[in-house]
Parts: structure tokens; C-alpha cells; sequence
């Protein structure tokens, strides 16, 4: 009787050993892989000129909500200009993300540029509204953490019936497609849109 207890109990000695060292097995193969690189806070040597940009592109901003196509020429030539100036080597990402960074500034510089040479205020807020996509796909891209931008709407940007967008730093509706000076509207239009999206990676760092 002793004999078959002591064989029993070999034999669930080495079933137990068997799937411990088994188990362990499986749990070197599930061992998660190394992620790849991606970004962090950004320094100041990469926010201070993505700063100065923006400020530029809210300059331009500005002289559409007042019908002023001269300011909105010289704003878009230093947007322009700025634009050039950020150090997207500097973000601490990984190359692709850097690479997709400054394919939207070319994008963003072209666009500027567009809208300095268009004669038209109408001319001008098409551009605009390109140039406002392009800076709010890059803001994403290289989770710019110094404010919170918002992604607002224009119902009827063109033709009271086409829809637009821009960015801001504001809560507060002022609308560059319509302004203050509407032939129809006047200032009327000037609080029309809504906020469709808000970006903030503050509490990302």
C-alpha cells in the first residue's frame, strides 16, 4: 500500500512539475515587445517658435474678422516666414512623426504664401480655410501642450451655404469667414460657429 502511494505520488510530482515548467514557458513567449518611440513634452527651444508662429496665424485671423486684406497679406507672409523657423528636429518623437511635422508646415508655408498673393477677401478665406486644416492636423501631430486649441466651425463660410473651419485659442465665437464688415450680414454673422473639437495635451506631460 505504501508502494502505490509513494508511485502516485511521484507520478503527480512530475505531472505538477510538467506544467509548471510549461506554463513558464508560455510566459516567456508573452512577454509584450518593445513599443516604439514615441513623444514626449516638447522643450522650449520647440515651443517658443511653434509660439510665435501661431500667434501670427491668430494675426491672420484677426485681419479676416475685419476685412483688412493688407494685414492679412502681411500676416500670412510672416506666418509664412515663422513657419520656416520651427525646429521639428528638436521634438522628442520618433522619425515618422517628425517627418509627418514638417510635410503640414510645407503644406502650412505654401498655403501662406497663396494667401499673401490672393486679391480677394473671398480668395483669401479659401486659402484660409486650407491653411487652418493643414495647422490643425500639425498642432495634433506634434501635441503642441502650451494651450488649448479649439477646432471651430462655419456653417456657411461660402455661399451661406459651404462650411469652413479655423482654430483659436478662445472659447469665444468670432468668425474670420463672415467678420464684422458682411455686405449682407455686417457684424451680425460675426458670433456664427460652433467648437467641434478641442485639443489639449497640457495634462500629457
Amino acid at each position: 500500500m505504501k508502494k502505490g502511494l509513494a508511485i502516485i505520488g511521484v507520478a503527480v510530482a512530475a505531472i505538477a512539475a510538467y506544467f509548471f515548467f510549461n506554463a513558464s514557458g508560455e510566459k516567456k513567449e508573452e512577454e509584450p515587445r518593445q513599443q516604439a518611440l514615441t513623444q514626449s513634452s516638447n522643450n522650449d527651444a520647440f515651443n517658443k517658435p511653434f509660439g510665435e508662429m501661431l500667434n501670427s496665424y491668430f494675426a491672420l485671423q484677426t485681419a479676416l474678422v475685419d476685412w483688412d486684406t493688407a494685414k492679412a497679406s502681411a500676416a500670412a507672409d510672416t506666418l509664412a516666414v515663422l513657419m520656416g523657423k520651427v525646429p521639428y528636429d528638436a521634438l522628442k518623437a520618433d522619425t515618422t512623426i517628425i517627418a509627418t511635422a514638417k510635410s503640414f508646415s510645407e503644406n502650412i508655408t505654401a498655403d501662406a504664401q497663396g494667401l499673401a498673393g490672393d486679391n480677394s477677401i473671398e480668395e483669401k478665406r479659401h486659402s484660409f480655410y486650407t491653411l487652418s486644416e493643414n495647422l490643425y492636423s500639425l498642432i495634433r501631430t506634434v501635441h503642441y501642450d502650451q494651450q488649448v486649441i479649439y477646432h471651430d466651425k462655419c456653417p456657411m463660410a461660402f455661399k451661406d451655404s459651404e462650411e469652413a473651419y479655423w482654430i483659436t485659442n478662445s472659447k469665444e465665437i468670432i468668425n474670420p469667414y463672415l467678420g464684422k464688415k458682411h455686405p449682407m450680414y455686417k457684424s451680425g454673422m460675426i458670433g456664427c460657429g460652433s467648437i467641434e473639437d478641442s485639443i489639449d495635451y497640457r495634462t500629457a506631460k
